[in-house]
């Protein structure tokens, strides 16, 4: 082999090598990895993105992912350190987002129905029929990190001036606002907060008895949860997702299947400022340093 063949061969083995790694490395990006808080089941969960995840992959051309996680915290750190691409936060899950990444987060979309979100406060009690009520009783929240099983439940508790942690018995954190309702029901504690999508939904499929446990108070609304992605999300990519979201039809029945097991009539445009004043209930309630 001549001096001139040897480099011919090792740059043509050099070439072969750079086009694997770059096929590799195409393949790897061509995967949309997403995740959700566990505010529900993992099964739920799962059930209810699959046909979005679908529907996205057909829209963005690329295969798409979703991967449950064991809690609120873990979803906010598989965004940061670049293990997701796209999580489904609450409120306060996406300030967390946001702070943790020094602004490194960009929400998306949200649906129609988290500009103006509720929570609801639950019981089986006779003797509780207001806030004011709750004094001396016990109480679950959802998960420490909920914006609507948590923080903004907390909120108008202190508005109430009613200090969870002192005028109540007891405070406890059921982990999911399904939890939460199976908490109450089962007698475990007197009262319960949650989102109020996932009571109206837990009505729908009988899972739970209103004439048994009863809403006693509804909270004012406030924005809620949205799909955020990384800042450093190609601008073409994120503007691809944001499009197949906002292109879903209610009136297209495949569209409407999607939409329903979303909880949402449609979705549309978000920016960080709408959170501004869930960041600043939750510096309020101590539960954000500033």
């Amino acid at each position: 082999m001549t001096p001139f063949s040897s480099v011919k061969s090792l740059l043509s083995a050099s070439l072969a090598a750079a086009l694997m790694f770059g096929a590799a490395h195409a393949q790897a990006q061509a995967v949309l990895r997403v995740s959700a808080i566990p505010d529900e089941a993992p099964t739920e969960l799962q059930r209810k993105f699959k046909p979005l995840g679908e529907y996205l992959e057909k829209k963005i051309g690329m295969k798409v992912e979703f991967t449950p996680v064991t809690d609120y915290a873990a979803s906010v750190e598989g965004l940061i350190n670049h293990k997701l691409d796209m999580v489904w936060f609450g409120g306060f899950t996406f300030i967390q987002a946001k702070e943790r990444s020094k602004n490194q987060i960009t929400p998306l979309v949200q649906r129609a129905e988290d500009e103006k979100f509720k929570s609801v406060f639950i019981t089986t009690k006779k003797d509780i029929n207001k806030l004011e009520d709750l004094k001396g009783k016990t109480l679950s929240f959802g998960s420490e990190s909920s914006t609507s099983g948590h923080l903004m439940p907390r909120s108008y508790l202190l508005a109430a001036n009613i200090n969870p942690d002192t005028d109540l018995k007891r405070i406890a954190f059921s982990g999911a606002h399904d939890a939460t309702v199976a908490a109450v029901a089962g007698g475990k504690v007197d009262a319960g907060a949650l989102n109020i999508s996932v009571w109206e939904k837990l009505i729908a499929e009988k899972k739970v008895d209103p004439a048994v446990v009863r809403v006693f108070y509804t909270t004012p609304g406030y924005y809620d949860y949205n799909w955020s992605v990384r800042s450093d999300m190609s601008a073409e990519l994120r503007k691809k997702i944001s499009d197949a979201f906002l292109a879903l039809d209610p009136k297209n029945p495949q569209d409407k299947a999607i939409l329903d097991l979303q909880r949402a009539s449609k979705f549309i445009p978000t920016k960080a400022e709408n959170y501004t004043a869930i960041e600043a209930a939750a510096q309020n309630a101590g539960l954000l340093k500033k």
